[in-house]
């Protein structure tokens, strides 16, 4: 099977093509890949057809803050095919300003090395 992808590891953006068959328990092995100007490349090659992972960026509910929502982020990657799975999660909490950057929000979502962290601080709303 061939897959063609484009590195988004850094600007040359190379056209990758990815040779690749499945073996009998059904996952992929990797025969080849073409088109990769760096060791970079190939990686992120075999990184997206073995295990392709994700980081995301959302955010949350604030209540009686200057803004309704704060942004949060992961701290590293999590499966592409969870990423669905964190976000239901992060949208469960809603916060009571003040929130500040840099918070973090869940520690190791689904059980992976990565944290959610606040990324933007809100005051509380004056009550002028």
């Amino acid at each position: 099977m061939k897959t063609e992808l484009t590195c988004i590891i850094c600007p040359n953006s190379c056209q990758l093509e990815i040779e690749s068959e499945q073996t009998a328990d059904g996952l992929p092995l990797i025969q080849n890949v073409c088109g990769a100007f760096c060791p970079k490349g190939v990686e992120y090659a075999r990184q997206e057809i073995l295990s392709p992972c994700r980081t995301i960026s959302t955010s949350i509910a604030i209540l009686h803050g200057e803004l309704p929502l704060a942004s949060v982020r992961l701290t590293n990657p999590i499966p592409k095919d969870r990423i669905f799975d964190a976000i239901a999660e992060i949208k469960s909490y809603v916060l009571e300003a003040p929130v500040s950057a840099g918070t973090i929000l869940i520690s190791q979502i689904l059980g992976y090395n990565s944290d959610v962290i606040i990324t933007k601080t809100v005051p509380r709303k004056s009550s002028n």
